[in-house]
């Protein structure tokens, strides 16, 4: 048998990465849909029309119409694009703070255990709960849901971050670069920072996922992003009550809400079997 030539490049790299490339894929669809959403035969989503409400799916309306006419199809488009933000920008902003916070916390000892017993506060309480009463303290937006589910989700970081620094401040090249002189922020930058990278990116695709069915929960039970922006937890919450004669208006939402927390999961889950050497299949 000849031997087989290992396949190199971007193509080799989502052969060997069969889940990443599965949920890179979906997530590419996925943001292409909502940017792209003017141009994909939608209308207005707010658009009342009480004369074609709870219109069955059909050649004109792909996913039908719900109690007060507007189209489903259009609503879900351009819903994507609340759930895509929230679950973006909650990633992002607790990852920088968690990763903040979990630095100082495992690198400098005297402030370790005033920070952790904040952030063990704040874990005792179940994150939805936590982003409810901070709902209930402001007003119903996209940046208040933004703000809410990040204060929620910057323990958790924190903690795994906290971790992970224990683990390396004990390795004999920070103790050679303590001995040399070398300053707390360099040593952090240069020698704990880096490694504290592979983990938290892992984590932030998880608290993505999160962030969208807690953005969903919130706008489901009306403590969310208000009734006139489109978001696949207002749509379903909107068609709750023709659940039984009308269920796609539910159905629609939770099938993209679905797809898209599981593309994100399986992009997570490649990204850390592709950055965990122990988790390789070849060695």
């Amino acid at each position: 048998m000849p031997p087989v030539k290992p396949r190199h490049g971007f193509l080799g790299f989502l052969r060997r990465n069969p889940t990443i490339a599965i949920g890179g894929g979906l997530m590419i669809l996925i943001l292409a849909m909502a940017v792209l959403a003017p141009l994909l035969w939608t209308v207005d989503p707010t658009a009342l029309a009480p004369a074609r409400r709870t219109r069955e799916p059909s050649a004109m309306y792909w996913f039908g119409t719900d109690m007060l006419g507007r189209d489903v199809y259009s609503r879900v488009l351009y819903g994507a694009r609340v759930s895509l933000i929230v679950g973006f920008a909650v990633a992002f902003f607790s990852s920088v703070i968690g990763l903040t916070i979990g630095l100082t916390s495992g690198f400098v000892r005297w402030a370790d255990a005033i920070i952790m017993r904040i952030m063990d506060g704040l874990m005792s309480i179940p994150s939805i709960l936590l982003a409810i009463a901070l709902m209930a303290l402001t007003r119903g937006s996209v940046g208040n849901v933004i703000l809410a589910i990040t204060i929620a989700e910057v323990p958790r970081v924190s903690r795994l971050v906290r971790g992970v620094v224990l683990s390396l401040r004990e390795q004999p090249y920070v103790d050679a670069a303590v001995a040399s002189g070398t300053s707390t922020p360099r040593i952090i930058v240069r020698h704990i920072l880096p490694n504290t990278l592979a983990p938290l990116t892992v984590q932030a695709t998880y608290i993505c996922a999160s962030a969208m069915i807690a953005e969903s929960i919130l706008s489901f039970i009306g403590a969310g992003t208000p009734p006139i922006i489109p978001s696949w937890g207002n749509i379903m919450a909107e068609g709750r009550a023709l659940w039984q004669v009308k269920p796609y208006i539910v159905f629609f939402p939770a099938i993209f809400l679905s797809l898209t927390v599981l593309a994100v999961n399986l992009l997570g889950d490649g990204l850390r079997d592709w950055l965990d050497p122990r988790m390789a299949k070849k060695v």
